[in-house]
């Protein structure tokens, strides 16, 4: 979808500098990211370069995953005052085109429809609420030139949910998304936090894995994004080496997340507030989906959905072609 904001008039510089943009509405923050793209006749691929970012940490999962199941008038208002601020800085960098998509908790809140149609209104910024399928779809624009096997497991875990991707010969051959979130797993909603609901997702998230993956006849390999398997490797010890995140190094990390209380993370790990306690729900689910498929280590390439928005805007928009 094409932005109504300005750009460059000179059409030699413009084709040298395509700037782009993407605004992330996940379910523990607001995410805006603007990449630069510039290709030249003698470079064979584009080069990215992220130019800007801006996170606002609205956790709009608090509302939604709880017994409301609806964004509250304060985090609406806030929300509309993010897009403002968005909107300034995307004509500030004079942004080409940007994508706006909004996942679990907008899907799932009563009032979500409503909430994006008033942004439309108000701020003119058109939001798309994705599936989970698309939002896999996105992402794996992203990872692709990351992976350096034929088979492998993209886990994504968001805050309200977890999508898990099955590549045979880097094509998808299965997909499914689990309400298992790091956002959902610290909320109030009784339903969703009884022992006997807990129990019957994670059956049903090994069940599943572990169909998916029976046919590979070699060592399955992982993916991983999300931005806690971003800061796991951040504070892991492979994080200097470039090399994957082990299943041992994982443990290790959530035994010692696990054993501080949530001000004790922030301290000791210099964590944000908005992430000190989720961190641990979320390093679960990465390890539950691991030890089904009796995946050994994981990949982080530090790329998500923004990435593949950007990715999906440059296909759309190409004029190097």
């Amino acid at each position: 979808m094409a932005s109504n904001f300005p750009t460059n008039s000179n059409q030699d510089i413009f084709e040298q500098d395509l700037r782009l943009a993407a605004i992330d509405i996940g379910s523990n923050a607001l995410r805006l990211h603007i990449s630069r793209v510039r290709f030249s006749e003698k470079e064979s691929i584009p080069s990215f370069k992220r130019i800007e970012q801006v996170r606002f940490p609205l956790r709009l999962g608090t509302d939604v995953f709880s017994l409301s199941h609806k964004i509250s008038p304060k985090n609406e208002e806030k929300f509309l005052q993010v897009m403002h601020v968005f909107k300034q800085v995307m004509e500030v960098f004079e942004v080409k085109d940007y994508m706006a998509c909004a996942t679990s908790a907008m899907r799932e809140a009563k009032n979500g429809k409503e909430l994006v149609e008033r942004v439309k209104q108000e701020v003119g910024i058109p939001i798309n609420i994705i599936s989970g399928d698309m939002e896999a779809e996105l992402i794996n624009k992203s990872i692709l030139s990351y992976v350096s096997t034929e088979n492998f497991v993209h886990i994504d875990v968001g805050g309200g949910s977890t999508e898990v991707n099955i590549y045979h010969n880097l094509e998808k051959t299965d997909a499914h998304s689990f309400d298992m979130g790091s956002v959902r797993s610290i909320t109030t909603d009784k339903k969703t936090a009884t022992k006997e609901f807990i129990e019957k997702e994670d059956k049903n998230l090994k069940d599943w894995i572990q169909k998916a993956v029976k046919p590979f006849s070699t060592t399955v390999n992982a993916v991983g994004t999300g931005g806690n398997i971003n800061k796991l490797y951040d504070l892991s010890k492979n994080s200097k080496s470039g090399k994957s995140l082990s299943i041992k190094e994982m443990e290790r990390l959530y035994k010692e997340l696990k054993k501080r209380n949530y001000q004790e993370r922030i301290r000791d790990f210099g964590l944000n507030d908005d992430r000190a306690d989720v961190i641990l729900p979320a390093t679960e689910i990465y390890l539950k989906v691991m030890k089904a498929a009796g995946i050994k280590e994981i990949i982080v390439p530090k790329v998500g959905l923004r990435e593949g928005i950007i990715q999906h805007l440059f296909e759309k928009n190409n004029v190097f072609h």
